[in-house]
């Protein structure tokens, strides 16, 4: 594993915390954020409580990390929150709280990682999008609207990026169990599934795989792609 430091944001439950618990199995170093305290249990590991959307916060993140960490060899994007409404049923501060954290918090994360990327041989930006998007699901307008904008920025970032040595991606889960679906309907995330190619639920070793694909040295010609698992398109 040549990936050391890797910054993962939402790790304190769910996929975030299956990742950052992998990466720590394999020897590398994590530092995990979200807005609650987070519960694993590591040398390695470090965490911070941030709102991933507060331009304030971010900031007092990254100066701390400057004085911990010489740099950092990959960004994991992974915090994020959804809402299921009827696109005319739903409340503009359901709008505004999902841009401010899926939007908002990627932007700022990945603006302001570029200082500490530039000084890793292999930096590598990841950014989680979402079936959502290509399957143009009734009832998440927002939530897929809001992951466009992560893919378009994804793809842009990309090529800003790409003369420091940087790729950015992204990846599209399939629905994972984790808290982030726990209120959408059965019937609904079953309907989900149906429309994919292969129809099961992702489980994390699923995107983790996926993730240790970017990671890998050999993936530097890989950049500004959106992969989707579960064959969404």
């Amino acid at each position: 594993m040549t990936v050391k430091n890797i910054l993962i944001t939402g790790s304190s439950r769910g996929l975030g915390k299956e990742i950052a618990e992998h990466f720590l199995n394999n020897g590398c170093n994590v530092i995990g954020c979200s807005r609650s305290v987070g519960d694993i249990q590591h040398a390695n590991y470090r965490h911070f409580q941030v709102d991933v959307a507060s331009s304030d916060q971010v900031a007092t993140l990254f100066f701390e990390l400057r004085k911990e960490f010489k740099h950092l060899d990959a960004v994991i994007n992974n915090a994020g929150v959804a809402s299921m409404n009827a696109f005319a049923l739903t409340p503009a501060k359901t709008f505004e709280k999902i841009f401010d954290v899926n939007v908002q918090g990627t932007f700022l994360f990945c603006q302001k990682s570029l200082g500490l990327l530039k000084k890793s041989p292999h930096p590598r930006i990841i950014n989680m999008s979402t079936v959502a998007v290509p399957l143009q699901l009734e009832g998440e307008s927002i939530y897929a609207a809001s992951k466009s904008a992560v893919e378009t920025l994804t793809k842009i970032i990309a090529k800003e990026y790409g003369y420091f040595g940087i790729t950015c991606n992204a990846i599209g889960p399939s629905p994972v169990d984790t808290n982030l679906i726990r209120g959408v309907p059965k019937d609904k995330i079953a309907g989900m599934v149906k429309q994919q190619a292969i129809r099961r639920m992702a489980t994390p070793a699923d995107v983790i795989n996926l993730v240790e694909f970017y990671l890998r040295p050999e993936s530097s010609m890989i950049s500004g792609q959106v992969i989707y698992l579960g064959g969404a398109s």
